[in-house]
């Protein structure tokens, strides 16, 4: 979590962070000219240890193209760090840590350039994404985002609390993840079964409601053709199979200061393979598929991505050279070190294929490279962070606070989100 800094801090820091050649310019000239760039890379340490790599791996080889990396500054979130750099004026050239669902916002900014405008480059994304690159598209139909890495969630599970309450953990239904949930209460073997938080930011529903509403859906986005998806019988059936955890105590109403699962507070959790490291050996984990009411095959279940992307901002004068490195950073040879460094998927087509010499050697990640190639992604539409914020509010109160009913709730909602999504 990154600590808030006060505001003339913040924007001090933004400013000595800028890109070389900030501020507007002649696009056409931009996209022509190679130079020096600055890029930001996240402060994940894994991916700082690969982002220093590739700079480095780059700079041997183009002396007159040098990449200046350095970590995103410090803020309330990253979101709010690039919305303010991109209004400064003094965005870097690439940021590797680009949330899809700020998309809409930044491009509203005018923060972005396009990739279509480099030759080739629709071909590229297509080439080594597949057809997933699809819902990387804006609405109007460019690339503003190269889809770049993924953390396709999963149900991870306490094999010791399991036993020790003799649950199943072949958990393919709501009724079976619900019977073990109950047999782990019943037994005392943990104190919640599963813990999500249940906080209030937009994005907290991307790691209870969502990834459940993809599989029951077998893959639907909250909002589609400008209307939500969320007010239909899968996601009612999704949000009563939630309110029966928190009406029966079997999940928490209270936020948890630290990781529930790794402390032994929950039976599962909802997460991406960059668990997988920071677990290690503190738990005895398992993972499956996450459930959906009938019991769809694991190879049929489609989840959410947990993707973070890689774009390219308008205060950026060597474009040329930023596109350059956007394709050599996201290259084969630079997607197996990031796999290799961080255990995150790149959004490459039949990744398992790809790096066999890895998944051989890794087998626990081999079955999220198998879900990463059915991910559901945001939806990339007006008003991105507003829309999830609308429905979060109405999910919180409804599914987790029980304060109204649901179809009340997520009526209610669904009016705004169409609201929002028409971009008023």
């Amino acid at each position: 979590m990154k600590r808030t800094l006060p505001a003339a801090f913040l924007t001090l820091t933004l400013l000595a962070a800028g890109c070389d050649g900030s501020g507007g310019g002649d696009a056409t000239k931009a996209n022509a000219a190679a130079g020096p760039i600055t890029v930001w890379l996240s402060n994940n340490q894994e991916e700082l240890a690969w982002g220093k790599a590739m700079v480095e791996a780059w700079n041997t080889a183009h002396a007159d193209q040098k990449i200046t990396a350095q970590e995103i500054p410090a803020g309330k979130s990253s979101e709010e760090v690039i919305g303010a750099a991109i209004t400064a004026g003094n965005a870097p050239c690439l940021i590797f840590n680009t949330a899809p669902a700020a998309i809409p916002q930044f491009q509203k900014q005018g923060g972005l350039v396009a990739l279509d405008s480099f030759d080739g480059a629709t071909q590229y994304i297509a080439d080594r994404t597949g057809g997933t690159a699809e819902q990387y598209k804006s609405p109007d139909g460019k690339f503003y985002q190269l889809p770049w890495k993924s953390n396709p969630v999963m149900i991870f599970y306490n094999k010791d609390i399991f036993a020790k309450a003799g649950a199943n953990p072949a958990i393919k239904t709501y009724d079976d993840f619900l019977a073990a949930a109950r047999a782990i209460k019943a037994k005392n073997a943990a104190p919640f079964a599963i813990y999500p938080s249940p906080a209030g930011e937009f994005f907290q529903s991307w790691f209870d409601f969502y990834p459940l509403f993809a599989a029951e859906t077998d893959g639907k986005q909250l909002v589609q053709d400008g209307k939500a998806q969320f007010n239909s019988p899968e996601g009612q059936k999704v949000a009563a199979f939630w309110k029966t955890l928190y009406d029966e105590g079997l999940a928490a109403k209270e936020q948890y200061n630290g990781d529930s699962f790794a402390d032994k507070k929950a039976a599962m959790a909802i997460v991406g393979p960059w668990a997988i490291a920071v677990y290690g050996d503190k738990v005895k984990w398992g993972a499956v598929p996450v459930p959906t009411s009938t019991g769809k095959p694991a190879e049929q279940i489609k989840t959410f991505s947990d993707a973070k992307n890689v774009a390219m901002y308008s205060a950026c004068q060597n474009r040329a050279t930023a596109w350059e490195v956007m394709k050599f950073a996201t290259s084969k040879e630079q997607d197996g070190e990031l796999l290799a460094k961080t255990g995150q998927m790149p959004l490459r087509t039949d990744l398992a294929a790809a790096y066999p010499d890895y998944f051989a050697k890794n087998p626990e990640y081999k079955q999220f490279a198998d879900q990463a190639a059915r991910t559901v992604e945001v939806p990339n539409v007006p008003n991105s962070v507003a829309i999830w914020q609308a429905f979060r509010d109405a999910y919180s109160a409804s599914v987790i606070f029980g304060k109204k009913p649901v179809a009340d709730s997520f009526d209610a909602a669904a009016q705004k989100v169409d609201q929002l999504a028409s971009g008023s």
